[in-house]
């Protein structure tokens, strides 16, 4: 329960918190801290290989895309660890956001430029091997649907058992 206070009267009322809003809240920050974990995850240990994933875009000079290439699975790390705690989690899914803007945005440029690269959103990447096709409906629509999670959070508290909602607890009874 919420409580608010009448400036009218100087009373104290109760206003029920929606049921299901910081549940849902739980669950974006699950599977955007999850996948942002997964991705890192699998990068981090074959930095060249993230590296290359960058470079095969062909959207930055070598002077940005190796070390955008080299951090990013730190990045990635960072930003699912403070979702699935639920710190800073405004800043961490705006961040999200942006990142997922350009991942949409890169994608999307490789397929009207007619490349054949692996995203490398989860490892590997760069170009294609012979015969193989690349798979951006899929990609666009799964990093569509993150970037709608991560916006929806950017938008609201940040939910269930989330360390931000401890500490504004805190702050209420200080």
């Amino acid at each position: 329960m919420i409580t608010t206070t009448s400036r009218s009267t100087g009373l104290h009322r109760r206003q029920p918190e929606p049921l299901l809003g910081p549940w849902v809240a739980l669950a974006a920050r699950l599977v955007l801290g999850g996948v942002w974990i997964g991705a890192g995850v699998a990068k981090v240990t074959a930095l060249d290989e993230s590296v290359r994933a960058v470079r095969a875009y062909r959207l930055l000079p070598d002077v940005i895309a190796q070390p955008l290439g080299a951090g990013l699975p730190l990045v990635e790390i960072v930003l699912g660890a403070l979702l699935l705690i639920g710190f800073g989690v405004r800043a961490s899914a705006i961040a999200s956001a942006l990142l997922m803007t350009a991942f949409v945005i890169g994608i999307a440029s490789s397929w009207a430029r007619g490349l054949r690269i692996d995203c490398g959103c989860f490892g590997s990447g760069g170009h294609l091997a012979e015969g193989a096709d690349p798979t951006y409906d899929w990609e666009l629509a799964r990093d569509g649907a993150l970037l709608v999670l991560a916006v929806f959070l950017a938008a609201r508290p940040p939910g269930r058992l989330a360390l931000d909602g401890l500490f504004a607890a805190r702050k209420e009874i200080v």
